[in-house]
């Protein structure tokens, strides 16, 4: 367990920031103070950029009983984790994004490493270290006994129109010399008769979830498509079209989530936030998640839009055009508002991997590609007890663009099952997560044993790595 000594000095942010470091570590907090390792952050920050970090054990030095943490690393979760140097950005892509260019790992060249929850577990090694023959708890990180968790995510981007969107496939792979592949994709599409081709490639993802009691995320668009935004790629489909509900019902029967896919213009317009949610659950039930179509998003501002329109947590946060942790961590996450200098009250569930980041920035046209990549970051959080979250668009079939993309998807899910995570959809994850970061020790009765208040039940274990009542 672990004690946080008060320090009158840091910054609202600072504090919150610690508090994410000791929620990622998850080790066991308690607010007394007798028999438990005290947590102590220096004055001066020493150490600010991600060398200097790693190069000094990431600032965390151990002394008898006691854990002292360079402010430096409060600074650099803030500007990492809570994406403070994003919000601070007012550079823009043409989607309106804050370019990855802009973002400190890039710059750093680390973006594929959770270097905030690396940073939280050498955190955990030193409180054990630090403990002595002191009480020492850890929470287990997921439940079931799991050591680390994926939540599979779908943005349904294709419903209609899917010739427009097969033709425009056709021109990229013209563009890029994959003739071969463009001629398998109009022999695909030609078979279909043009017949249930949204509907088989869907029917095939769920399919292949359901062999591996998968069950995972759908962000849906619930807007009012009209050309423009047809043309403009962002709203393409009437929600409640027969086909839309009938992909909906299959989703929900199958016990998968459903969330919203914010239309392009809810990244500034904020209003529209609950009218599109609204509409969404009178289709399909509560939609507690949102992701934003495109990854369109101004860090400042949208994720409050967000919070007031009643969502309980957010993943848009990733890269377009690259994969990795763009907030550093590979976990759910509370945000930070810098303009507010206060929580944003909802949380981030950041993706880690979206297979159009390789398809489309980097011309990588081979699935298998796609799914090494995939495996590489799912295996840099499974190393941190964390989290990864993937995209898969259910729009990536042979007659849509993809010849070889389900067969690519089936690996992925076998993959993954065989490192036996703990699968469920963002929306339990979150919840898990929320209810985790609320467990602390209450009180330490006379005989040792230590009294647990947590939302929901937790697995507690003592410095041996033995489960131990709470």
């Amino acid at each position: 367990m672990l004690a946080l000594s008060p320090n009158p000095s840091l910054t609202p942010a600072e504090r919150f920031a610690l508090d994410l470091l000791v929620d990622l570590s998850a080790v066991l907090p308690y607010p007394g103070s007798t028999d438990v390792v005290r947590v102590d952050v220096n004055e001066v920050a020493e150490l600010r950029t991600l060398s200097q970090l790693r190069s000094r054990s990431w600032g965390i030095t151990v002394g008898d009983g006691v854990v002292t943490i360079d402010r430096g690393l409060l600074a650099f979760t803030i500007d990492v984790a809570f994406a403070a140097v994003e919000q601070r950005s007012t550079a823009a892509d043409r989607f309106n994004r804050v370019p990855s260019s802009e973002t400190p790992l890039v710059n750093a060249q680390a973006e594929r490493e959770p270097v905030i929850s690396i940073a939280a577990k050498a955190l955990a090694s030193a409180v054990r270290a630090a403990a002595g023959a002191r009480c020492f708890r850890s929470i287990d990180p997921w439940p079931k006994g799991r050591q680390w968790a994926v939540a599979l995510s779908h943005d349904l981007d294709v419903v209609q129109w899917w010739p427009a969107f097969t033709s425009l496939r056709l021109l990229e792979l013209a563009k890029r010399g994959e003739l071969v592949r463009a001629l398998r994709v109009i022999g695909a599409a030609l078979a279909t008769g043009g017949h249930d081709v949204v509907w088989r490639g869907i029917r095939s993802l769920l399919d292949a979830e359901a062999e591996h009691h998968v069950r995972s995320t759908w962000f849906v668009l619930c807007g009012s498509p009209t050309f423009a935004t047809a043309r403009a790629g962002d709203l393409t489909y009437s929600p409640e079209s027969n086909l839309t509900r009938r992909i909906l019902d299959a989703i929900g029967d199958g016990g998968h989530e459903i969330g919203l896919h914010g239309s392009f213009a809810t990244s500034d317009d904020h209003a529209l936030f609950p009218a599109q949610r609204d509409r969404l659950q009178s289709l399909s039930g509560p939609a507690y998640g949102v992701r934003q179509h495109y990854l369109r998003m101004r860090p400042d501002s949208t994720p409050r839009g967000m919070a007031n329109a009643g969502f309980r947590y957010d993943s848009t946060y990733g890269y377009a055009d690259r994969n990795g942790f763009r907030l550093g961590t590979a976990d759910v996450i509370p945000l930070w508002d810098v303009d507010a200098n206060a929580p944003t009250r909802i949380d981030e569930a950041p993706f880690t991997w979206m297979d159009r980041a390789l398809s489309k920035y980097r011309g990588v046209e081979d699935p298998d590609a796609w799914i090494d990549d995939a495996l590489t970051l799912a295996d840099a959080s499974r190393a941190v007890n964390g989290l990864w979250v993937g995209i898969w668009h259910p729009n990536l079939t042979p007659a849509l663009g993809f010849p070889d993309a389900p067969n690519a998807y089936r690996r992925l899910v076998v993959s993954l099952s065989q490192r036996e995570p703990w699968f469920a959809p963002l929306g339990e994850i979150v919840a898990w997560r929320k209810a985790r970061r609320s467990a602390h020790a209450a009180g330490v009765r006379p005989d040792g044993s230590v009294m647990v208040t947590a939302e929901a039940p937790m697995v507690i274990r003592d410095a041996a790595g033995r489960a131990i009542d709470g």
